[in-house]
């Protein structure tokens, strides 16, 4: 008997260690064994070397009262850097969304005001212009061409909607469409529902700027570079991001340098950035920049964030400009 007992520790702590089952369960003394498996290696053939571990896992039924487990593989975690990545990777989708749609719409409108020719039609030119100035796919052109002779397709309208956030934080709302009641009923549904107010036309839009902006990540230049090619090419203001500590290295690299230049030499900084090899991001024929950011706390903040994407979930927006710093 004690040659069996002794052939069947042996066993356990084999099993243990080459078992591909998630986990074992062991008692704080020795392996706890149900009577049929006991009755199994007890016998005089000991014919239990013939069963496999997942047999025996089949066979087991450990008592539960003083059994600890022990995990042969790490649990796997969904974490705040790969919450982050995600983040980072539908606001980069959502922004280049909008600005594919934005050209959409500009292109129905063009061809509305006179023929989808842009030999023809000065409007449709500058808007082809300006599509392949952003890197806007043909396809997207083309598409929209097509749309505009559909029945019942009218022309894009802009509208621009101005909105008080938390903390005294404005926003700037623009919106193209085709259906200004819609449109409008829309936003004022997510700003009652965030928690904002809507703003009388003027009390909010003063407080930015409209300048041509290039966007570069500041993993994808050097500072000292940056500056020299911006200077040269007569940029007015180069604008660093805020810099945050509770942020992990990869949100730091995500952070972008903002070239704010006049319509006038937008085309030359581009055209330096790729005689250099830096990559870039355009904007989208202009962006709305804060004459004074506005600082709020942590809860502001948050809660105006969620404004922020509420409101560009929207179809018929096509931007959303904010003074909070």
């Amino acid at each position: 008997m004690s040659t069996s007992s002794s052939s069947i520790r042996a066993f356990g702590a084999v099993l243990q260690r080459i078992s591909p089952l998630k986990s074992h369960s062991l008692s704080s003394s020795s392996l706890h064994w149900n009577c049929k498996i006991w009755r199994t290696f007890s016998s005089s053939s000991l014919r239990g070397s013939q069963l496999l571990p997942h047999d025996l896992s089949r066979q087991c039924d450990y008592p539960s009262a003083s059994v600890r487990t022990i995990w042969t593989s790490s649990p796997l975690c969904m974490g705040r850097r790969s919450s982050k990545i995600a983040t980072r990777k539908g606001a980069q989708d959502l922004k280049k969304a909008k600005l594919y749609a934005k050209i959409g719409k500009e292109v129905v409108s063009a061809v509305k005001k006179g023929v989808p020719n842009p030999a023809s039609n000065t409007a449709l030119a500058a808007v082809f212009e300006k599509a392949k100035e952003l890197d806007v796919p043909k396809e997207i052109v083309e598409r929209n061409i097509k749309k505009a002779s559909e029945k019942g397709q009218e022309a894009f309208i802009e509208k621009v909607y101005e909105v008080y956030g938390y903390g005294g934080v404005g926003f700037v709302v623009e919106v193209s469409t085709d259906k200004v009641n819609r449109s409008v009923a829309a936003v004022r549904e997510v700003v009652r529902d965030c928690g904002g107010k809507m703003a009388d036309s003027g009390s909010v839009v003063f407080r930015f700027k409209r300048a041509r902006v290039v966007n570069v990540k500041i993993s994808d230049a050097d500072k000292d570079q940056l500056l020299g090619i911006a200077l040269d090419a007569g940029a007015e203001d180069v604008i660093e991001p805020p810099d945050n500590e509770d942020d992990s290295e990869e949100d730091q690299a995500e952070r972008y340098y903002k070239i704010v230049c006049s319509a006038g030499n937008y085309s030359s900084i581009l055209l330096k950035l790729r005689d250099e090899g830096i990559s870039f991001e355009p904007d989208n024929g202009y962006e709305l920049l804060p004459v004074s950011p506005i600082e709020a706390d942590d809860e502001a903040m948050e809660l105006n964030k969620e404004l922020m994407s509420k409101l560009l979930e929207l179809d018929d927006v096509d931007a959303v400009y904010t003074d909070q710093k």
